[in-house]
């Protein structure tokens, strides 16, 4: 019984009959608009099928929440299977296997409504389908008077694409009150997701009571005072300083938000984090370090994370497993995170017991360590019946056996583990971070860094083309993730993660096939209505205007359409470079560009510029269009536009992610364009950018030759760089290499990374990142 989803479709077998808006996030599996609605009054009646206490209590949900916002108290009945009834009817199907565990069946007509599922689980996620057809003030938590609470007539089969379906909420950095985690819970809920990621514990604060180790909240759970300090240039502790910015959840608290998420059907997953970004438990326990000493609760950034728990020290294991004992007794979910991320190994390889436990354990290095400790760790998890997933790089040094991979470093981890017939979470940084800016940072609350916009949210998928059909079996879903380092209030939290959630919803619950951004674009205006019931804090999207760019080789011009995420707006642009106005053309149909043209767009309401425009940079010039052969192709994380970005006419923003860069991590770009016939050359141009605070760095030089048939070069000329390593800021900058009108039909440029990161960096002695982007060729 599977239908294409049909949000438009109208199937009237009344001329007569009325036909109420629908607009359902995530969008179902398959719907049809029947049209005429069920009224839901004081007469209503919850029937629920006899002698099962999950349906009743999804049926008292309902009825609950009603409660709230109508004031109508609805009455409950029994229902057996095989009656006929009126009202609101509850059941659970026994042969509807098609369904899955999260499937529901619903359907509305002027008599009544039956909702029905194989679980409870399904008859959960219905319920919220049947929240999203009712008016916006369903979510009132207070009566609201001369409401129609009509749910209009429709025949909906829906069941999710992907089992596991997350949202995290990092507490370590920013500590949040209990009835906020309540709050983000009620959110999960909303948009039919599954599972609550809880990071319990980090540098900056351990947030769980552990009786067996009570400093772990008298000293571990509170850092010094820095709120008034940017989170990424504090002041680190001083010697007496008292610490009173912090908190943690007792066990009653603990048990009380677990047993809530239960009554949600969603799933408490914990983490404890091990072996790294684990100071703040050295600052209680220093005898579980390498070096010993005296450690502080961080209050900001802690990088490099050098401190780690000794994997040479009996009593570290004795430590994790005490925690992991009362950690297990709390959650009864089948799963528990041990981080497992950004462990530095430089203490384990200046610790004679790290040291004298890879000899006796006849180990390689570090990093077999490292898995030899999540290996030892997984198995006293699976000995309490419960299951380690871990960040992806728990794959360093070997996987451990039964261990699930969450992926946040691009999909590649994800890929590896699933190939290695391990299960995988993909939480991807690309997508799935949403302590990145949703827009421009100029309009936005402070964030970490990134651009992860709604729509880019809604791009997400799971399963990479690279997997084979078995292989993509064991990617169980998707998550994101919100990190709480620029994050401290839950207004904060809700603005960074509420919109995004709404993507993130339908990107993993509805078939790929009927994901449609033009229609969640519609219906997400509907979701914005609730969440103002609601009082939700949530971002309407980026008003920036993007660049759709199609060049045609022939034509040697560019048709470009403008493009927001934004509902029909009212976008001005100018094609000479200055910032557009009111009394700027409007923006109505394909542009036609074939000269060099700095093109700036922004959207206007109400007559004033919503955002600062967007300008794009088309360049036209001899290259335009050629082939590039590669000597040294750039990271996959980095591949721009794939191999025309060098010569695609487009200049890269000073946004190195924009998808126009090509990155090269510690190599030097060597390229050879082909212009498809001999031309007088006078110029060779290419751009370059730098930040070093992102490992980024200019070129130490370029070299470039001319050869007219691509076999015999001429001695190359270069241009060398004399913009300091560390001057701050995003440096775009040109290098251009001058020639006398020598003919040619081959150019192959060179540019030489420095390699390294220097001394005084951060990253010192780690690979050096290059950024390459349009070689103008004049």
């Amino acid at each position: 019984m599977l239908f294409l989803i049909m949000l438009a479709m109208i199937s009237c077998k009344e001329e007569n009959k009325t036909l109420l808006p629908v607009n359902i996030i995530p969008a179902p599996l398959s719907m049809v608009e029947e049209g005429g609605f069920y009224q839901i009054n004081a007469e209503t009646k919850i029937l629920a099928e006899a002698g099962n206490a999950e349906i009743k209590n999804v049926a008292d949900y309902f009825a609950d929440q009603f409660k709230r916002a109508s004031g109508i108290v609805l009455q409950s009945d029994e229902f057996k299977d095989g009656e006929s009834g009126k009202g609101i009817i509850f059941k659970l199907l026994k042969t509807a296997d098609s369904l899955g565990k999260e499937g529901y069946l619903l359907t509305v007509d002027k008599k009544k409504i039956i909702l029905s599922a194989v679980t409870a689980d399904g008859l959960f996620r219905g319920v919220q389908t049947i929240f999203q057809l009712l008016p916006p003030e369903i979510y009132s938590e207070t009566v609201k008077e001369n409401i129609q609470w009509n749910v209009p007539g429709v025949k909906i089969y829906d069941k999710p694409r992907y089992a596991w379906r997350g949202m995290h909420l990092d507490v370590s950095r920013h500590f949040f009150p209990k009835e906020f985690v309540k709050r983000y819970i009620d959110l999960i809920a909303m948009h039919k997701m599954n599972v609550f990621h809880w990071h319990l514990t980090d540098d900056n604060g351990w947030r769980i009571q552990i009786d067996k180790y009570p400093k772990l909240t008298e000293i571990s759970a509170w850092h010094v005072d820095r709120e008034h300090q940017p989170w990424d240039q504090v002041d680190k502790p001083k010697p007496g300083e008292k610490a009173t910015i912090g908190g943690f959840y007792t066990k009653d608290e603990v048990r009380e938000i677990v047993a809530y998420a239960a009554q949600r059907h969603i799933t408490v997953l914990p983490e404890i984090e091990m072996p790294g970004h684990s100071s703040e438990v050295l600052a209680a326990y220093p005898e579980l370090s390498c070096k010993g000493g005296t450690f502080y609760v961080e209050p900001g950034t802690y990088w490099p994370n050098l401190d780690i728990l000794c994997a040479g020290n009996d009593q570290t294991f004795e430590f994790i497993e005490g925690v992991l004992d009362e950690v297990v007794e709390l959650f009864p979910g089948p799963y528990i995170h041990i981080g497992g991320d950004e462990a530095d190994k430089t203490r384990w390889i200046a610790c004679k017991k790290c040291q004298s436990r890879i000899k006796t354990g006849n180990m390689k290095d570090e990093a077999e360590l490292q898995s030899w400790f999540i290996t030892r760790v997984e198995k006293y998890l699976n000995d309490k019946g419960k299951r380690m997933i871990g960040w992806d790089e728990i794959l360093e040094g070997g996987l451990a056996p039964e261990a699930t991979v969450m992926s946040w470093r691009g999909f590649e981890g994800g890929i590896e583990a699933a190939r290695m017939g391990h299960d995988v979470v993909m939480s991807p940084g690309t997508h799935c971070y949403f302590d990145h800016y949703q827009a421009n940072p100029d309009f936005e609350p402070r964030a970490i860094g990134g651009f992860t916009t709604l729509k880019k949210v809604y791009s997400f998928d799971p399963t990479p083309t690279e997997l084979t059909a078995e292989e993509a079996k064991h990617v169980l879903g998707g998550q994101a993730n919100l990190w709480s380092e620029f994050i401290s209030t839950p207004k904060h939290a809700e603005y960074m993660s509420s919109s995004r959630m709404t993507a993130l919803a339908e990107a993993l619950w509805s078939p790929k096939e009927n994901l449609n951004w033009d229609s969640f674009r519609q219906r997400i205006n509907e979701q914005f209505k609730r969440y103002d019931v609601m009082g939700v804090n949530y971002s309407k999207g980026s008003f920036a205007v993007n660049f759709d760019l199609k060049f045609d080789n022939q034509k040697q011009e560019f048709a470009v359409n403008l493009t927001t995420e934004q509902l029909n707006p009212e976008i001005h642009f100018t094609l000479d470079g200055t910032a557009p106005s009111i009394t700027s053309p409007v923006y109505s149909a394909t542009l036609v560009i074939n000269k060099t043209t700095t093109i700036s767009a922004a959207i206007f309401v109400n007559g004033e510029m919503k955002e600062a425009p967007s300008v794009k940079n088309l360049v036209f010039h001899q290259a335009l269009g050629s082939k590039v052969k590669y000597g040294v192709m750039p990271d996959s994380r980095y591949p721009g536009i794939g191999e025309s970005t060098l010569v695609d006419g487009i200049k890269g923003s000073e946004n190195h992610t924009d998808g126009l860069w090509q990155g090269f991590e510690g190599d030097s770009p060597d390229v050879e364009i082909d212009l498809g016939s001999i031309k007088n050359i006078s110029s060779v141009t290419a751009t370059f950018y730098q930040r070093w605070k992102s490992w980024i760095f200019l070129p130490e030089k370029i070299e470039v030759s001319l050869s007219e048939d691509g076999k015999t070069f001429a001695p190359p000329r270069s241009y060398k760089n004399t913009i300091p390593a560390n001057q701050d800021g995003r440096i775009i900058e040109e290098f251009k290499v001058n020639f006398q009108n020598q003919k040619a039909q081959f150019i192959r440029l060179k540019a030489k990374n420095t390699g390294v990161c220097p001394p005084w960096h951060d990253g010192a002695g780690g690979k050096a990142w290059l950024f390459v982007d349009e070689v103008v060729v004049e």
